[in-house]
């Protein structure tokens, strides 16, 4: 039996498997845990091949760590999580009845940002040994590499800005997609391997890790929570008053100085900047949309690799302490955290920045200079790294919601947009067949307007600034269609992805395009004498005709605008032409 406790991991109760692999773990110590960063002295990062058989020797030499491989990624290679659990129970890893704080590291999302990957190979490795202290409240698991085909895609020139290591993965995965952009569209099997790892492991807490782009400061570490009014209610609080401050102030205690996330694109930041802000196709974004408390780590790209590696296993040690300690506030926070989404109740699915407040960060830059560009003789930015300096600079953290909606009580999906009923069911979202054909009185929605890209974004053409008309009718409901009741525990990513005006929304990821696109037209000659006689026989069309013409002198003008309006008056026009075909009952 493999030590791979093989498993697709659809419920982790591998009861068997767990039970012949962990009789065979005796301790080895016959095998070298020293890892391929250490080696180099911090100059190299380990290869996949290197990952995965550290991760295998270390579940064969110590029974608190287990490696499980799970479903496909598109390189055709499995996804693993590896778990340190001291108790481990034969029954199921996860079921988790003692009541632990469970966190989920997710590292090599862009393989060139290796350095969470070598970090968690050291953090395992030392709660293994127990030069690491076990904590009593906190389960740890890991992905060693989540995009598995950009780490075999190795180079040591496609990270242009960043310092090390020698050689590195790629940003794009096996078909060239940024997974993280994919975690709502779900274009990759990676994405959905994710899907069933997260609903599986439920995580309380998730790390994501990575490198900055962007400016230059004296920083290795950033962080950059998931947005904490985004992530909402009590919960929301904790993350922005209990969990950065803790992370902040023992990270200083261990001489690491730690800023949020610097986000600027060349220019200084001392004029102040936002915070980013994380919609549901980034990873900690999409991990809020479950309640979970999400941070990603962004070491400095200009700092050597070797510092980098060491803050981020810093910054891990750190908040494994912080769950220890607050594992029993946090997982109450969790439990209540859904009662906020009920029926009726307003959920933002749009924000910007709340320009009435701010918080002022004591910043350790270093001083930007313009200076005439030896190559194009145009300005350019220079920062001096002779002229370090601290200075008070506002950083906006603080959002509202720009458009709020209603939560329904349910929606109702055509049963034909399989596509979409996949993915939500890959998020394990309930939902009802309906036994028969009926009718229900339901809020229909009509674009109104969209926007689009004019180049592909991830493989899509990315619809924003969407909006929609709503009115409430009669709907025909199929048998066969699915009615989704919104009181679940997807509740949040059912909003997201089903209102047209989320940005991530289905709709603006163009999964519902057929709409927006008329099927049948008229011939100008054929519906001018229908058009005719539909006037003659209807005095109010007649009016709103003539003072369209009167308001509008563009329309007055066209004569084919003029058709084209009569006939989308009439019963000839087609009710499907940009109509969403998801409806909402009762909210």
């Amino acid at each position: 039996m493999s030590h791979h406790h093989s498993s697709v991991l659809s419920t982790l109760a591998v009861t068997v498997a767990l039970i012949v692999s962990c009789s065979k773990h005796q301790t080895k110590t016959d095998y070298d845990f020293t890892t391929v960063f250490e080696q180099s002295d911090g100059l190299e990062t380990a290869t996949y091949d290197e990952i995965i058989s550290f991760y295998d020797n270390l579940s064969e030499g110590y029974t608190d760590i287990a490696m499980y491989e799970l479903s496909q990624t598109d390189s055709g290679k499995p996804l693993h999580l590896v778990t340190f659990n001291p108790n481990r129970s034969f029954e199921s890893e996860f079921a988790n009845d003692e009541n632990k704080v469970v966190m989920l590291i997710n590292n090599g999302i862009h393989p060139g940002e290796s350095d969470g990957i070598d970090a968690s190979m050291m953090l395992m490795r030392d709660l293994a040994k127990g030069t690491l202290k076990t904590p009593e409240n906190v389960i740890i698991a890991v992905i060693p590499v989540y995009n598995i085909g950009g780490a075999l895609n190795r180079n040591s020139g496609t990270r242009t800005n960043q310092n090390g290591p020698k050689e590195y993965g790629f940003r794009g995965n096996a078909r060239n997609y940024d997974l993280n952009r994919d975690f709502i569209k779900m274009d990759s099997k990676n994405a959905r391997s994710f899907a069933r790892v997260f609903h599986n492991v439920s995580p309380d807490v998730f790390i994501d890790t990575h490198v900055s782009n962007g400016a230059d400061y004296q920083y290795v570490l950033t962080h950059l929570f998931t947005q904490h009014n985004k992530l909402g209610g009590p919960l929301g609080d904790y993350l922005h008053k209990n969990m950065m401050p803790q992370l902040e102030d023992s990270l200083q205690l261990r001489n690491w100085d730690i800023t949020p996330y610097v986000n600027v694109f060349n220019r200084t930041p001392e004029s102040g900047f936002q915070q980013f802000m994380d919609s549901p196709r980034y990873s900690t974004g999409y991990t809020t949309l479950f309640n979970t408390l999400g941070m990603m780590v962004e070491t400095h790209m200009l700092k050597p690799y070797k510092d980098r590696v060491e803050g981020t296993y810093a910054l891990l040690q750190s908040m494994i302490e912080i769950l220890d300690r607050d594992a029993e506030a946090i997982l109450e926070l969790r439990k209540n955290s859904n009662s906020l989404y009920a029926p009726g109740n307003s959920y933002p699915i749009q924000w910007q920045v709340d320009s009435t407040r701010a918080d002022t960060l004591n910043f350790k830059g270093f001083e930007g200079i313009t200076k005439k560009s030896d190559i194009t003789g145009a300005d350019r930015l220079q920062y001096d790294r002779n002229q370090p300096f601290t200075k008070k600079v506002a950083y906006n953290n603080y959002f509202e919601p720009k458009k709020s909606i209603s939560i329904p009580s349910a929606y109702i999906i055509p049963k034909g947009y399989w596509d979409v009923i996949d993915r939500l069911r890959a998020n394990r979202i309930q939902m009802k067949e309906m036994r028969k054909d009926t009718s229900i009185t339901a809020t229909v929605y009509h674009i109104e307007d969209y926007e689009t890209v004019n180049r592909p974004y991830e493989g899509h053409y990315l619809h924003y600034n969407t909006e929609v008309s709503a009115s409430t009718t009669e709907v025909k409901v199929n048998a066969g269609d699915y009615w989704i009741d919104t009181q679940q525990p997807g509740v949040r990513f059912l909003l997201e992805t089903l209102e047209p005006e989320a940005p991530d929304s289905y709709f603006n990821w163009n999964y519902f395009d057929a709409i927006l696109q008329q099927k049948e037209g008229f011939s100008p000659y054929v519906w001018e004498d229908k058009a005719l006689e539909l006037l003659n026989n209807d005095s109010e069309l007649k009016g709103r005709f003539e003072e369209k013409k009167k308001q509008d002198p563009t329309f007055a003008k066209n004569w084919y605008a003029q058709l084209d309006w009569l006939h989308k008056q009439s019963d000839h026009y087609e009710a499907s032409h940009l109509r969403y075909p998801i409806v909402r009952v009762g909210g």
